[in-house]
């Protein structure tokens, strides 16, 4: 992200924290190596026990931004765009108080805030440098930025979610009754990769009753035939944008008609609640156009999960798609719309898509079929 373009990109990024800082009577933000980092200066880093933080003021505080970081990492910087975004670099070295350096550039602030994510050894060091200014969490912050996805953010997801349909196209080569789901998972990890991704960051093969774990990992269960199948798999593109998506398949044999019956509920209601998204409706009104045609047929205790999460730099953020959010959608959020059907004991069933919020609706950056597929 250093191209002219993404630089102005960040520049928008960065000024926007700074006013809605101010809005929140913040101060200043002290953001440590994380996603929120990378949002605003498109520097990933590493969070260690030195100490990485950007001062990031809030609009009409007089501290310029800065980062503050390790001699030793400095050389990690080149190529990035911080003379160009107004971002004072600042190191020190080991044997010098990094915190105390951070209070001389903070421009005597009455309120501060950290990111949601700081190590607490951070948090406390700040809290030591700043002993009579309240501290607070930060996410609140960036939360109102990086939920409204710009269109190259867009872009970026609409390559994950491309990148990982190709994974789920070629399943039939791997899932296949007398394999373990570990073997299957390893083959899953290697062309999440090839496919794109620089790493697969979860992968979930849940077949017959450990289907019914939504949050099932893998396992040495040998799958067998007539087994459904949950596979849930996704990752980063390298410039850190996540796909994530779930299918539901049958192996070796045609599952039977309650199993039919069933999943027939499940990708309805995925398709209302799809039908649903658009701008000025709630988060929890598209939880609930999916609950409520579940329970309706039957299953509303066997959906035990919210619908849906935000996705970009993390796999999980705002907005989360779930009872009691009040959230209004707007043009350019993205989340998951995931709902799902678990008979305790004997299978499962998930159908998950990302989606985007447009003008008047809503854009699928999953494609692949979202029948139950038997192979």
């Amino acid at each position: 992200m250093t191209d002219a373009v993404a630089t102005e990109l960040l520049a928008d990024r960065l000024r926007r924290a700074g006013e809605h800082a101010a809005e929140q009577g913040t101060d200043v933000l002290f953001l440590t190596p994380g996603t929120d980092l990378r949002y605003l200066t498109g520097f990933e880093g590493s969070s260690h026990e030195r100490l990485t933080c950007l001062i990031v003021p809030a609009a009409g505080h007089r501290a310029p931004p800065a980062l503050v970081v390790p001699s030793l990492e400095a050389p990690g910087l080149a190529g990035l765009p911080l003379e160009a975004l107004g971002i004072d670099v600042v190191t020190w070295t080991d044997g010098e108080d990094p915190y105390l350096l951070v209070s001389d550039l903070a421009g005597g602030p009455t309120r501060v805030a950290v990111d949601d994510d700081m190590a607490a050894r951070h948090v406390l060091g700040l809290r030591n440098a700043f002993p009579d200014v309240p501290q607070t969490l930060g996410g609140s912050v960036l939360r109102e930025l990086r939920m409204r996805k710009d269109p190259a953010e867009i872009a970026r997801l609409r390559a994950a979610g491309e990148a990982i349909d190709r994974v789920h196209a070629r399943i039939g080569e791997w899932l296949k009754p007398g394999r373990t789901e570990a073997a299957v998972a390893a083959d899953l990890a290697e062309a999440i990769v090839a496919e794109g991704h620089t790493e697969a960051a979860f992968i979930i093969v849940g077949s017959g009753p450990n289907g019914a774990s939504p949050h099932h990992d893998v396992s040495d269960r040998v799958i067998e035939s007539g087994d459904v199948v949950v596979i849930d798999i996704g990752g980063p593109l390298p410039d850190g944008y996540n796909s994530d998506c779930t299918r539901t398949y049958a192996v070796g044999a045609d599952p039977g008609a309650e199993v039919r019956e069933t999943y027939a509920v499940l990708q309805e209601a995925q398709e209302r609640a799809v039908a649903a998204v658009r701008p000025g409706v709630t988060a929890a009104s598209i939880d609930r156009a999916a609950r409520e045609h579940i329970a309706a047929a039957g299953h509303g205790e066997h959906f035990i999960h919210r619908t849906g999460h935000g996705i970009g730099l993390d796999v999980h953020e705002e907005p989360y798609i779930v009872d009691g959010n009040d959230l209004l959608l707007e043009e350019g959020m993205a989340f998951s719309v995931e709902p799902g059907i678990y008979q305790a004991g004997r299978w499962g069933a998930r159908i998950e898509d990302i989606v985007v919020v447009t003008a008047d609706g809503a854009e699928r950056l999953n494609r692949n079929s979202r029948d139950l597929t038997v192979l």
